[in-house]
């Protein structure tokens, strides 16, 4: 199996930026990482880890805040751990990431086998060199997911929250009524420019988010409605998702369009 492996450093508005992808049959996934002011948002995947560590090494990195515990923001913990950086992020998997990581053969292939690493609690507002942030609870995509919003320059990093604006496919765990409430609580705050881990630099990120919450709440609102009508699920689906992805056969299911039909019909 050969999988392609592509990295790009880049920087914007202050803000640094390594972009890593990895390349297989079809399948193209990437990620960010973000060091602002000293702090470096999330650490990439474990298959990345060599070729990130260069921009790891090439900064001066005082904490690292990890917007969700999923393998592709975790990769590289365990090294910046080794450096005696301190790192933080939701209680909630706190002890599963002292373990090494179980997940899927296909992921471990893509992203590789994070290592085991100890974190501190993320705390409601912290500090870097020159700004006050706050921690935003933004769950959905994952139950621990954080966005990190840097007050000082109003710019949001939003970890998975964003990543696309008319979502298509999502993971079996992920809930399309809990990322609808949590774009509504991110889009009360005060910010514009917004850092997203797979789509990166949004100039107009306020606008970008909206314009995907407004996706959702139609969405909802269809499935509902197909709902009350007597379709099942896979019906819905075909009928709103008739494109079927690479990814939903690579990931024998893991990620499907299917789970966000069935995630507005179990929790609306």
């Amino acid at each position: 199996m050969i999988f392609k492996k592509k990295v790009e450093l880049s920087e914007v508005s202050g803000v640094q930026m390594v972009n890593g992808n990895v390349a297989f049959q079809g399948v193209n996934l990437n990620v960010y990482c973000f060091v602002s002011d000293g702090v470096l948002i999330d650490t990439g995947a474990k298959s990345l880890e060599k070729e990130f560590q260069l921009f790891f090494d090439q900064h001066e990195i005082n904490q690292v805040m990890i917007t969700h515990h999923h393998e592709d923001h975790t990769g590289g913990a365990a090294y910046l751990q080794q450096l005696g950086k301190p790192i933080y992020m939701h209680e909630r998997y706190i002890e599963d990431c002292q373990s090494k990581a179980n997940y899927p053969l296909y992921r471990k292939l893509f992203w590789g086998k994070r290592g085991p690493f100890d974190a501190e609690p993320i705390k409601s507002t912290f500090s870097s060199r020159g700004a006050t942030w706050e921690t935003i609870h933004t769950p959905g995509h994952a139950q621990d997911h954080m966005s990190f919003l840097n007050k000082e320059t109003g710019q949001l990093f939003t970890g998975d929250l964003y990543c696309q604006e008319r979502t298509k496919v999502v993971l079996r765990d992920e809930s399309i009524p809990t990322l609808i409430n949590s774009l509504q609580r991110a889009l009360t705050y005060d910010f514009n420019e917004v850092y997203c881990n797979h789509a990166g630099y949004l100039k107009n990120g306020r606008a970008n988010l909206n314009r995907k919450l407004e996706y959702l709440l139609e969405l909802q609102s269809k499935i509902i409605v197909l709902h009350n009508k007597g379709l099942a699920p896979k019906q819905i689906n075909k009928i709103l998702f008739p494109k079927k992805y690479p990814i939903v056969r690579f990931s024998m299911g893991e990620w499907d369009s299917l789970h966000m039909v069935t995630s507005v019909i179990k929790e609306g």
